[in-house]
């Protein structure tokens, strides 16, 4: 099943999520201007791509990529082969099918919508972010940020994942947030573990459960309810500070310390 998240703003994107393996979303962007133009976004698998592509009646545009892991990355070599297009990703990502790559700072302008790029090297060493700033901002930022969570720290540290939350936070609170994995009910749980008296979260959990009964994504966030509920966004707070605490039975001196105590334990929630 895929599900448009269609707006009459013509100043962002629309999306719609192509879903992937068990929990992944491949986004597929298209705009009024240029309806039949698509940038798909971390397509890990060529096939759900390629049938939708074909079912909508659309032609591949570009493809951008957030970093090398392959369910983010196995679809580009089949998609490539069936159109001459560019791969924009990170530039220094041990994946070999990006042609154009990228550094924080640059931007980009594709179906007339302009990306600007952001380095968030926690999750992995070469992880980026894409925010289209016009209109209603989006944000697409792979496995850094989730609705109520952040990515593993398997190549980057917590003190990058404190910055990249930090850069997510200083956006405008309407930016929609597409993250790649559907982890929302997961991440909420372990949200209301860490502060149980918190009814944002409550509220959320229960919208999401809906969304997911009736085979919906819980997906865009975005970052005002990012503020609200997600720990790791939250680190400065006192509820969440005492709880990583407790967790880790010791005084944390830093808003890094925290984030380092609550992705621990959300490894062995």
């Amino acid at each position: 099943m895929t599900t448009a998240i269609d707006s009459q703003d013509v100043n962002m994107f629309i999306v719609t999520a192509i879903p992937a393996f068990n929990d992944n979303y491949i986004w597929a962007l298209s705009t009024h201007a240029q309806p039949d133009a698509v940038i798909v976004v971390d397509p890990g698998d060529a096939a759900p791509v390629l049938e939708w592509l074909q079912r909508e009646q659309r032609s591949l545009h570009a493809i951008l990529i957030t970093h090398h892991h392959n369910d983010h990355t196995g679809g580009v070599a089949e998609l490539s082969a069936h159109a001459d297009i560019p791969v924009y990703g990170p530039h220094n990502s041990p994946f070999k099918g990006i042609t154009h790559p990228l550094a924080a700072g640059d931007t980009l302008e594709l179906l007339g919508q302009q990306l600007n790029i952001q380095a968030v090297p926690a999750h992995t060493r070469d992880h980026i972010s894409y925010f289209q700033p016009a209109g209603t901002a989006q944000l697409f930022c792979g496995d850094t940020l989730f609705l109520a969570g952040c990515g593993r720290l398997f190549e980057g540290s917590a003190k990058e994942m404190l910055s990249a939350m930090q850069y997510f936070s200083s956006l405008p609170d309407t930016t929609e947030v597409y993250c790649t994995h559907e982890y929302s009910l997961a991440n909420l749980a372990f949200a209301a573990s860490v502060e149980p008296e918190n009814t944002d979260i409550r509220r959320v959990h229960q919208h999401c459960h809906e969304l997911r009964s009736q085979g919906l994504p819980t997906l865009p966030s975005t970052i005002a309810q990012e503020k609200l509920i997600n720990p790791f966004m939250r680190t400065q707070v006192n509820t969440v500070v005492l709880a990583a605490e407790h967790f880790c039975g010791a005084a944390l001196r830093s808003e890094v310390e925290v984030l380092a105590a609550l992705r621990e334990w959300k490894n062995q929630f």
